[in-house]
């Protein structure tokens, strides 16, 4: 799933791709993507792209007094095209959810792989109109996103297990389960730990939190849409390594299988050396 650090990367590229288009029309391939009736698709034709925005791991694109919001779910992503055929793509079983046809032949694609279909498109009048941007916490890259604001939402969590509490986007908005693995490993700290914590573990985390994510912004700026996804994966220190050596300290990287979900991380480093049992709602093995 694109995160905070890969959704910022598309935004700082297709601001730069789209600025001063105007849109011919957005054609929908796959009618479950779309999840608002009112403005219609065709509000959207012969206007202008104003801007290009993130919110948490929604894409907002700005076509004049509306938004094009898009949430690339699990498998969703965007492909930019110099030029496509005019025609309208024929809804089919391929990847095409949609496509941002513009003025000059050009196009921007939403893609989603596999069966299980998540991305979302939603032309609003205003983002906030969106449930989920609605409810997004604070953006851990704000400068308003203090060790204190962290302390005040762990504070607020009890015994909740700190990796939920890091991939609540109404908590903080953009980390999902890879990087809430590798600031887990960097803070040294079990996924299971509980969310209420003394200071200076808080300030432990902050820090792995705040650098985690600045230094994946900073390896992506720059980095075109069609290899992200592979410079996310080769400078993953723990997730997606089950079996691997710990980078850190050389013990092998184990997993936790959940119905929907595995998570990654080093005992050695995070656990004190004792394995988590593989199952839900698993805890420390005595």
């Amino acid at each position: 799933m694109p995160e905070l650090p890969e959704v910022h990367a598309l935004e700082v590229d297709l601001r730069r791709k789209l600025a001063d288009r105007i849109v011919a029309r957005l054609d929908v391939v796959d009618f479950s993507a779309l999840k608002t009736f009112d403005p219609p698709v065709s509000v959207l034709e012969g206007l202008p792209v104003l801007s290009v925005e993130r919110h948490g791991k929604f894409l907002d694109f700005g076509i004049g007094n509306y938004h094009l919001v898009v949430h690339l779910a699990r498998a969703g992503w965007v492909r930019w095209k110099d030029s496509v055929t005019p025609e309208r793509p024929r809804p089919g079983r391929g990847p095409l959810s949609a496509r941002l046809l513009l003025d000059d032949g050009s196009a921007l694609e939403f893609t989603e792989a596999g069966t299980k279909k998540s991305l979302q498109l939603h032309i609003v009048r205003d983002p906030a109109d969106v449930a989920g941007v609605a409810r997004l916490g604070p953006d851990p890259l704000d400068p308003a996103f203090t060790v204190d604001v962290l302390q005040g939402i762990l504070n607020g969590q009890g015994r909740a297990q700190i990796k939920g509490v890091l991939r609540n986007q109404s908590l903080v908005a953009g980390i999902g389960n890879a990087y809430s693995d590798e600031i887990l490993h960097r803070a040294r700290m079990s996924p299971f730990t509980p969310a209420t914590m003394p200071p200076e573990r808080v300030a432990a985390l902050y820090d792995a939190l705040t650098s985690t994510l600045r230094e994946a912004v900073e390896r992506a700026d720059g980095v075109p849409a069609s290899e992200l996804k592979g410079e996310k994966k080769s400078n993953l220190r723990v997730h997606g390594r089950t079996g691997e050596a710990c980078a850190v300290c050389g013990d092998t990287i184990r997993q936790v299988i959940y119905s929907d979900s595995t998570f990654q991380y080093c005992p050695t480093c995070q656990t004190g050396g004792v394995p988590l049992a593989d199952r839900v709602l698993s805890r420390l093995l005595k």
